[in-house]
């Protein structure tokens, strides 16, 4: 890397940089799926966002999903998101869709889903000033493909953020 203004930039505090990216690994996350009757649902806080009020611009996640219940199939399908909020039900929308939109999982094999990369790019701005909006993953499973409450699946893979603070109260 060139010496001055470009490495100075690099290493900047995360609360100095104009344009933050925040990368949230998650390995073995656990998200408990509620399915006993119709779609099944559940949710797991992946991170937190910086208070203030943040410019959202944009974002990608890699994810995968698997159980080894027996009260999931072996080729479960379903959908993820990822929003400032988590969800109450089965289904998706408002910011529990906000930082990435409802994705389709595709079948699974041997109750591991395929890798799933969700996208969004759209501008928003997220009040966050009083610090309360996380980074939740929230999970839907198709109907048919799960039989109970209390499933474990775990959440491996990543979530890009990128966002701008523009300032807090």
């Amino acid at each position: 890397m060139a010496k001055g203004l470009p490495r100075s930039l690099a290493r900047a505090p995360a609360q100095a940089a104009i344009v933050r990216k925040q990368t949230v690994t998650v390995k073995d996350l656990p998200i408990t799926v509620a399915g006993l009757t119709g779609v099944g649902w559940g949710t797991a806080l992946a991170g937190a966002l910086p208070e203030g009020n943040i410019l959202f611009l944009g974002a990608v996640a890699y994810l995968q999903f698997s159980t080894a219940s027996a009260n999931m199939t072996a080729t479960w399908d379903g959908d993820y998101s990822v929003g400032s909020a988590p969800t109450a039900d089965a289904t998706l929308n408002g910011s529990e869709v906000d930082l990435i939109p409802s994705t389709a999982l595709g079948a699974a094999t041997a109750k591991v889903s395929p890798l799933a990369r969700g996208a969004n790019a759209t501008q928003v701005m997220l009040d966050n000033t009083d610090g309360s909006l996380e980074v939740n993953i929230n999970l839907l499973v198709d109907d048919a493909n799960i039989d109970a409450n209390g499933v474990a699946v775990l959440a491996n893979g990543q979530i890009i953020l990128s966002y701008i603070v523009l300032g807090d109260d």
